[in-house]
């Protein structure tokens, strides 16, 4: 499985959610609306989007295998910490030149 794409849509943190992510797999299935939720042992972990009805969640889309599930997961998570680096270098800097 070829994970590609990954876009990183990082939200105000609200109740552990503190992004969401997209990705392509194999070069044909797009996946979005995956949240990216803090783990409160460190880390962070994924969830998939459900629909509601009722009183029923029905997912919409999610990994079978466990060893799929954890390379979308290392994936999504490497590509996050790497967009929030980014993120804070530029504020970093921004800070330096006012000194």
């Amino acid at each position: 499985m070829q994970i590609s794409e990954v876009e990183i849509t990082p939200v105000k943190p609200s109740r552990g959610l503190v992004g969401f992510a997209s990705f392509v797999i194999d070069g044909w299935l797009y996946l979005g609306s995956i949240g990216i939720i803090t783990r409160l042992n460190g880390g962070y972990r994924l969830t998939y989007p459900t629909k509601k009805i009722g009183s029923n969640s029905i997912n919409l889309f999610h990994p079978i295998g466990k060893s799929e599930g954890e390379l979308i997961e290392e994936e999504i998570v490497n590509k996050y910490e790497e967009v929030m680096k980014k993120s804070n270098d530029r504020y970093s800097r921004a800070n330096d030149q006012l000194s």
